[in-house]
């Protein structure tokens, strides 16, 4: 692994998190950051994390827009931005290895309970004030580590919804939440000539990947794309452990 360049390492886990990203509409971050974890300190692989998704949502959000209900959508986005500066406050305190282990252990364990236990009775209760206290602890966790989506993800598929309506909520939550983590973090000086340069060497496998991952979404049906976004948890969440 030493022999190969840690830029090279870092353009090969976007490109494979930007082709999830597409598929799934959600997993670019805790794809990507098994690996930017590996090669650069939190403080680094944070913005970019926050500023490569970003470009990947741009392209996905554009193939589920006609489904985005903002009304469904507003609690999720209020409850993150108020959890964004939490997270951010937390980052330059955090070291890389309990933090992935931590958000790993947790998305491993959820994973293969609902693998195993197959599709459970959609969750109506809460309602916004529920969905405003997800979106909370997602933009918490993404002002942390860009980490965003995984928890507006696993709640949306427990309400039940379509791969669309779910998409069409945490897909417009997560861009939102990661742009203002991105401006957050640049307004408070997190944003160095490393991450800028990082970004550069991976905005084409970004774009490549994004765009082959929603050619596979359009295959799927809705059973399926359960399961995928339960696999790309799982290997999320064995990534970041190990």
């Amino acid at each position: 692994m030493s022999a190969i360049p840690s830029e090279a390492w870092l353009v090969g886990g976007a490109f494979v998190a930007a082709i999830a990203s597409g598929l799934a509409g959600f997993a670019f971050a805790l794809v990507a950051s098994g690996t930017f974890l590996h090669f650069r300190a939190p403080i680094d692989a944070t913005p970019l994390v926050l500023a490569a998704s970003l470009i990947a949502q741009c392209f996905s959000i554009l193939a589920i827009r006609d489904a985005i209900d903002w009304k469904r959508l507003a609690p999720f986005l209020v409850g993150g931005l108020v959890g964004i500066p939490l997270g951010v406050a937390l980052l330059h305190g955090v070291s890389p290895g309990p933090l992935k282990q931590g958000i790993g252990a947790f998305l491993v364990a959820y994973a293969l309970f609902m693998l195993l236990r197959g599709q459970p009775q959609p969750i109506s209760a809460g309602g916004r004030p529920l969905d405003a206290a997800i979106g909370f602890v997602g933009g918490a966790m993404g002002g942390l580590g860009g980490l965003s989506g995984a928890v507006p993800t696993i709640w949306t598929g427990l309400r039940g919804w379509t791969k669309n309506e779910q998409r069409a909520v945490y897909q417009p939550y997560i861009f939102a939440m990661q742009a203002a983590a991105l401006a957050w973090l640049w307004l408070d000086g997190g944003i160095g000539p490393t991450a800028i340069a990082d970004f550069a060497w991976c905005l084409p496998a970004v774009a490549l990947g994004v765009w082959l991952g929603l050619k596979l979404y359009a295959r799927v049906d809705d059973v399926q794309f359960r399961r995928i976004v339960l696999a790309l948890l799982l290997a999320s969440g064995v990534v970041l452990v190990v």
